[in-house]
Formats: structure tokens, C-alpha cells, sequence
């Protein structure tokens, strides 16, 4: 049950750029296994013959065969519908490199299975192994070795590419692309080497007329002249003639989108207008706006993400692909974001990037989440170090920054523990968050406990250095909650995750108001009554806050496990000694 809602949701991201990417997957593992059988040629034309009695055995398995060339017929027809779907030429050299090696190599393989396939297709014969092909092209047609070669770098290298731009994105690239690399590397000489070497023993084997009889079979010339008139003649037309119908049909499309109008799209600086029907992508590129993009617009990555800040009745719905990618990267409940390289608007609309332009695919690699911002109710911890300025007169700058991050890694355990997420570190003090990730109450008393841990922690730390200590190292912290804006705040690869509002505020200042008190923590009223203390077993009192036109309400303690201690779930209250662990943190 659980896991037929992932599954149908996968289904429904599939599209056409993922099936072709399978079919590209089954047809490199076919030239895989087959440059893999060329290459051990360099051992002996007898290793590379046995071998490929297994790589036949497997290829011409009827399923497996037909898989292999319904994969070949799809990936062609969908790159050539791949090609009329584009509205840009403004391609990057590796993607021009694989466009034309894409592009020749239909007509470079024409020949090779012609002589592998068509004659057995035709006139019922065989398919030959090494022996014949290598004798053919050794002996009879020389000339065809150079194309088999040129053949073998194009297929290959269109492959890697295409393999890259796919594996880049993934989590193991980073240290599978040195072995990756070394493969791509290596593989094509060394097939070319053992072909080579296999066909010169094909060569000399073939001056034996014993051996050349049963080994050699040739084609009858009345064959070999159809064979060749189809695979030098009519496919290559045929060929030619559906990239030219794919380039008539761009034009049929662009005279009727002419005719449907243009609309406006607008970024944060400038407005283009477009032909109605161009994607937000393909609007940026067309008129250099910097919109970043990792994966060229295939609906990988998820980098061109946009926020629509204009009417957003009028736009079409995602398609389960846009859907799947936005879902990955948690903003499938948000209508107002979408892939710019998915929305094909028909109405003028606003938009902006969500990410720099500048992100690159250690980005995507590092499964980096952008949180554009929303409000959310979330309880603010300040804990500030006392004396730490005291501290550094009598030390070395080394031993005060050494002390200050003990303590700041005391409280930041303890923030975890408790549930919290430390957030941003300020010279010595520090703010934390509860309740990212649960309900308001949950928030409050996580803490609350928390606090309590900060005090067992540091107690442990002032323990393990009361030698050169003068005095314990004491604190202050203040909490409070409230509605704030939660989301990513800097400048390009400066980023940081926040929060912003008057919570957060008040929070920071309760804190400065425990050396007034004397006390170790505020907390406010609110965070009390939300975690569940009856308010008749407090001590409150109310202060003035900086900023504010009416006094708060608080409650101060000098031991911050006092105040859990008054939470109503005793069995989870963490004020009691615990274990520690062996850096000496709870």
C-alpha cells in the first residue's frame, strides 16, 4: 500500500527524454560488449572469436534481440523529434560534438549491417563471425577499415556524452569519474588495436586454402550488388530525406506560431516577447537572459526552477515530468513554482529564477535543497557564552577559539538531541530552531529539554576543565516562538537558512535580559503555555522588550532543568544525569 503511490508517481514522471535514455542505456551495453570482444583481439584473433560466440548467443536471444533493435528504432525517432522539438540552436561545443556524431552515425553503420544483417534478412545466410568480416575488410575493401574505425570513435564517443550528461548529476560521480573517465579513455584504441591485430591473423590464416574454405564464405556477387544498393543508396536517402522533413516541419511550426501571436515574458530586470508556445527556458536562452539551466532543459535537474509571481490561473498545468521533478525537490505543493524549461505559458507571465544562474552540477550532485521561503511557526533558541571576551585576555588565540567551539559544540549537541537544528553561530553565541519539521507543541517543550541538555553539557565541560579555568563557564538563553519567514538568505554560494521576523527578535533579547535577571534562561509565556506547564507553577513576571510598545510576559530560571522538569511528559524529561559520551557531550 505504502509504496504504490511512490511507484505511481514515478510512472507518471516518465516522458520522453527518460525513454529515450533507456534505450540509449540498452544500446551501450550492446557497443559495450561488443568494443569489449574487439578488444581482446590483442591477446589472439582465437580469444576474440570465442568470445563472441557468448556475445552472439546473448544478442540474438529473441527477446533480447528485439529489444535491442526496438531501443535502436526509438532512440532514432525520438533524437530526430528531439531535434524539431528545439526552438534554440544555441547549443555548447559537447553538445554540438554529439548532435553531428549522433547524426552520422546512421549512415557511417549502414554498410556494417548490411554485411552483419541484411544478408541474412534477404537471402537466409549465416550472419559470419570475425572471419568474414575481418576478411572483407581487410582483404577485399580496405578502404572500410578507416569507416569501421571512424564508425567505432563516433558511436562511442556520442555514448560517453550522452552517459555524462546524465551520470554528472548523480551523488557518485564525483569519485566515479576518474574510473569512468579511464574507461572511455581506453576502451576505443584498445578495440581498435585487437581488430586490428585480429584482422592481420585473419589475413595470414586466409593463405591457407583449407582454412579459407571453412571459414570464408563469400557473398554472390548478384547479392553483395542488392546489399549494397540499399545500404549506399536508398538508406541514405531515406535518411537525408526525414532530416530534411524534420527541418520543413520546424518551419511549418514557426509560420503557424507566428500566426497565434507572441506574449510578454517578465524577469526582474527586463521583458521579452516570445512566440506563444516557446518555453520560459527557451525564452531566457533565446534572448541571453542568464537563467541557470544544469541539464540543457531536459527536466532533470530542477536548476531553471522559477517563482511565478503574475496570474497563475492562466497557466497550463505541470505534466507529470515537471510534477515528478518538483516533487523531488519538495516544492510540488507551491503552484507559483515551476520549471521554466517545462512551462510553455500562453498568456503574458511574470517570473523569477529561483536559483543563480551561476549553479553548477556539484549543485544537483550534492542533492542541495533551495528554500525559497515561507511562513511557519517556529520557536527560537539564543544561547550566548558569558566572559568570553574575559577569556581570550588571559590566552593565546588559539586556546580562546579552542574553548569557544567546546562550547558552542556542547549546546549544538544538545540542540540535536533535543530536536532542534542549530542555525546560524554569531562569535559566541548561537540560534537554533524547533518545530521545521513537527506541530507547535512538539516545538516548545523539544526546547525547553533541549535547554536542560545545554546546562548537563556545559556542566560536563566545566568538569573537563576546571584546571584551566578560573571560573565555570556560564551562559544565557532566551526562547521564543512565533510566526517567521523561514528561507535561504545571502548572496550566490553565501547562502544561508534562516529565519526572519519578530520571534526571532524577541528571542535574541530575552537572552540579553538573563544578565539583567540574573538568571540563566527567559522563556516566554507563550512557549510555556504551548509546551504544556500549568501556568500556576510558574514565576512570571514581565519585562519590556526593546522594540515593543507593551511589556511580555516571562518566566526566568536559574536552572533551565527546572523548567523542564515541569513539563507534563515526565518519561522523556532529559534534566536527570545522563550517560556522555566519550568527547564528553551528552
Amino acid at each position: 500500500m505504502d509504496g504504490t503511490p511512490g511507484i505511481a508517481r514515478w510512472l507518471r514522471g516518465i516522458g520522453v527524454r527518460q525513454v529515450r535514455l533507456v534505450c540509449g542505456l540498452i544500446m551501450f551495453s550492446y557497443i559495450f560488449s561488443h568494443f569489449f570482444n574487439h578488444a581482446l583481439g590483442n591477446f589472439s584473433y582465437d580469444t576474440m572469436e570465442a568470445w563472441l560466440r557468448f556475445h552472439v548467443w546473448w544478442w540474438r536471444i529473441s527477446i533480447v534481440n528485439f529489444t535491442l533493435y526496438a531501443a535502436a528504432a526509438t532512440h532514432f525517432c525520438l533524437g530526430l523529434w528531439a531535434l524539431y522539438q528545439r526552438r534554440h540552436f544555441r547549443y555548447t561545443a559537447i553538445e554540438i560534438t554529439q548532435l553531428v556524431f549522433g547524426l552520422s552515425i546512421p549512415l557511417l553503420i549502414a554498410s556494417h549491417l548490411g554485411i552483419m544483417r541484411l544478408g541474412g534478412l534477404l537471402y537466409g545466410r549465416d550472419p559470419p563471425f570475425y572471419s568474414g568480416v575481418l576478411f572483407a575488410y581487410w582483404v577485399n575493401r580496405p578502404y572500410m577499415i578507416g569507416v569501421q574505425f571512424l564508425l567505432l570513435t563516433l558511436a562511442w564517443t556520442h555514448a560517453c556524452i550522452g552517459l555524462y550528461f546524465w551520470l554528472r548529476l548523480k551523488p557518485f560521480f564525483k569519485w566515479a569519474a576518474p574510473f569512468l573517465l579511464a574507461i572511455a579513455v581506453l576502451l576505443p584504441p584498445l578495440a581498435m588495436t585487437g581488430t586490428h591485430r585480429g584482422g592481420h591473423e585473419v589475413t595470414e590464416r586466409a593463405l591457407q586454402p583449407q582454412w579459407r574454405n571453412e571459414h570464408i564464405k563469400t557473398t554472390p556477387p548478384a547479392q553483395g550488388s542488392v546489399i549494397d544498393d540499399i545500404t549506399l543508396f536508398y538508406f541514405p536517402i531515406l535518411y537525408l530525406s526525414a532530416i530534411v522533413l524534420v527541418f520543413a516541419a520546424r518551419g511549418v511550426r514557426a509560420l503557424l506560431e507566428g500566426r497565434r501571436g507572441t506574449i510578454t515574458v517578465s524577469y526582474p530586470d527586463r521583458r521579452v516577447r516570445v512566440p506563444r508556445g516557446l518555453s520560459v527556458l527557451e525564452a531566457s536562452l533565446r534572448f541571453n537572459v542568464p537563467h541557470a539551466s544544469v541539464c540543457g532543459g531536459r527536466a532533470r535537474c530542477s536548476t531553471c526552477r522559477v517563482r511565478v509571481v503574475s496570474d497563475r490561473s492562466t497557466l497550463p498545468r505541470p505534466s507529470g515530468r515537471e510534477a515528478f521533478v518538483l516533487a523531488r525537490v519538495g516544492a510540488a505543493g507551491n503552484p507559483a513554482i515551476r520549471l521554466a524549461c517545462q512551462l510553455r505559458p500562453q498568456t503574458d507571465v511574470a517570473v523569477i529564477p529561483v536559483l543563480p544562474a551561476n549553479v553548477g552540477a556539484d549543485f544537483v550532485r550534492n542533492r542541495k535543497r533551495v528554500n525559497i521561503g515561507e511562513e511557519r511557526y517556529v520557536v527560537s533558541m539564543f544561547i550566548d557564552m558569558r566572559g568570553s571576551t574575559r577569556l581570550a585576555e588571559a590566552r593565546l588565540p588559539f586556546d580562546t577559539v579552542f574553548l569557544i567551539n567546546r562550547f558552542l559544540e556542547a549546546a549544538s549537541q544538545a540542540v540535536v538531541d533535543g530536536g532542534g537544528q542549530p542555525n546560524q553561530f554569531v562569535g559566541d553565541g548561537l540560534l537554533a530552531l524547533f518545530g521545521l519539521h513537527v506541530d507547535p507543541a512538539t516545538a516548545c517543550r523539544q526546547a525547553i529539554r533541549a535547554a536542560a541538555m545545554v546546562t548537563s553539557n556545559v556542566e560536563y565541560m566545566n568538569r573537563q576543565f576546571a584546571g584551566e579555568l578560573q571560573q565555570p563557564i556560564q551562559f544565557g538563553i532566551g526562547i521564543h516562538a512565533g510566526e517567521v519567514i523561514i528561507g535561504d538568505i545571502g548572496f550566490r554560494d553565501h547562502t544561508v537558512f534562516t529565519a526572519l521576523g519578530d520571534a526571532v527578535n524577541v528571542a535574541a533579547r530575552l537572552q540579553d535580559m538573563t544578565k539583567a535577571l540574573n538568571c540563566t534562561i527567559v522563556v516566554s509565556e507563550e512557549v510555556c503555555k504551548n509546551a504544556g506547564i500549568a501556568p500556576d507553577r510558574l514565576m512570571k513576571t514581565e519585562v519590556a522588550i526593546r522594540g515593543r510598545d507593551q511589556p511580555m510576559t516571562v518566566c526566568a530560571a536559574a536552572d533551565p532543568a527546572s523548567l523542564a522538569g515541569l513539563l507534563k511528559d515526565q518519561a522523556a524529561a532529559p534534566c536527570a544525569e545522563r550517560p556522555v559520551s566519550a568527547d564528553g557531550l551528552v
